[in-house]
This record gives C-alpha cells, sequence and structure tokens, in this order.
C-alpha cells in the first residue's frame, strides 16, 4: 500500500470514501489510479464491516 494511503482502517474508510466521492467514478479507477490492489483495500476495510456499494460508489 502506498505511504500516502493511510493505514489506519477508520482513516483508510474516510480517505477512500472522499476520494471516490470527488475524483473517480468507480472503484476500480480509483485502485488503477492510485496503484492500489482492489482484493487488499476491499478485505482491509472488510475487516471494519464496511462494503463497496458500487451504486453509491462509496464503501459502507
Amino acid at each position: 500500500m502506498s505511504s500516502t494511503i493511510p493505514n489506519d482502517p477508520v482513516m483508510l474508510l474516510s480517505y477512500i470514501n472522499t476520494q471516490l466521492r470527488d475524483h473517480y467514478p468507480s472503484l476500480e479507477d480509483l485502485c488503477a489510479a492510485l496503484n492500489l490492489e482492489q482484493e487488499f483495500l476491499t478485505q482491509k476495510l472488510g475487516a471494519i464491516d464496511y462494503v463497496y456499494n458500487k451504486i453509491q460508489n462509496q464503501f459502507q
């Protein structure tokens, strides 16, 4: 994971949802642009019971 991306899951959630809202139309686009592995990201946020909602384009 990039050193500019928060490691703490709650901070990561906030960061990712903000990025999705403000800059990226999908999780796939965000991961490609930030060079993140989608599986790792979904598992990390899944550990705090958040899943990606494609329709809302955010983790809920």
